[in-house]
């Protein structure tokens, strides 16, 4: 099966808050299928880049654009387009729903038509081969989401952007609140997704998905470079942005970026 090119390119994009300006000027072109980590220190507009993305910020200027279609502070044009997977789920703790009802009430939303209640046998299946492909164990299915570990709720969250089958990944820290053997499962799948998908990651130390990156972006504010991981994580370059928390050890970089 063929894989379609994709395509965002963010042109001359500002954001402020305040008087204070969150991203300058920042003209990307990302082309997938393909990996791409940003990386950055805390505040540095990661998630705000995000945001802007997904149409819930309109920026001072510039646009976006995903395969030539504008989606600058457009969330309703974004829909079936990207995925987004946030570091928190932005639920009550106390509330029961389940790593099912999650994901299909995902998919239900994402139609089209009306009416957005029962779902049908295609979109049960779809459900189940989603829940398979990011290898969720049966048995934590119709288990209460706030009852699953750290790493089967990334699972969950992940299946949730991928069942309606978008083009486009945001994935904010995905590695994140996971135990080590998770992110190693987490960063496999993730690159294996990278094949048919352009993904986005953020990401606070690049190393787990580096086998399957294509480029990186430093961004920190009004400073940003893109490149291949070659080109990027050097210490000459990543002191631009951590300063003295960039260190070599052992021929590999590392960022002392903890927080």
């Amino acid at each position: 099966m063929s894989v379609h090119t994709i395509e965002i390119e963010i042109k001359d994009i500002t954001v402020r808050f305040g008087y204070e300006e969150i991203l300058s000027n920042l003209t990307l072109e990302l082309k997938g299928p393909s990996l791409v980590q940003i990386i950055g220190p805390n505040g540095a507009g990661k998630t705000t880049l995000f945001k802007v993305i997904l149409g819930l910020i309109k920026p001072v200027s510039g646009r976006i654009t995903v395969n030539g279609i504008d989606i600058t502070a457009k969330p309703d044009k974004v829909g079936n387009l990207v995925g987004y997977v946030p570091q928190l789920m932005p639920l009550d703790s106390h509330i029961p729903i389940t790593a099912w009802e999650i994901v299909l009430n995902s998919l239900l939303l994402h139609r089209r038509r009306f009416p957005r209640i029962l779902a049908k046998k295609d979109e049960i299946e779809k459900v189940k081969r989603t829940l398979n492909l990011v290898d969720l164990p049966q048995d934590r299915w119709h288990k209460p989401f706030f009852e699953l570990s750290g790493g089967e709720r990334q699972r969950v969250l992940l299946a949730r952007a991928l069942v309606y089958d978008p083009q486009i990944l945001l994935l904010d820290e995905p590695l994140s609140a996971v135990d080590p053997l998770g992110k190693v499962e987490l960063a496999e799948i993730i690159g294996e997704l990278a094949k048919s998908k352009l993904i986005l990651v953020t990401s606070h130390d690049p190393i787990l998905l580096l086998p399957y990156t294509d480029r990186i972006i430093l961004l920190n504010r009004s400073y940003y470079i893109i490149g291949n991981p070659e080109e990027i994580l050097t210490v000459d370059v990543l002191k631009n942005v951590y300063g003295e928390s960039a260190i070599l050890l052992e021929e590999h970089v590392h960022i002392s970026d903890e927080h």
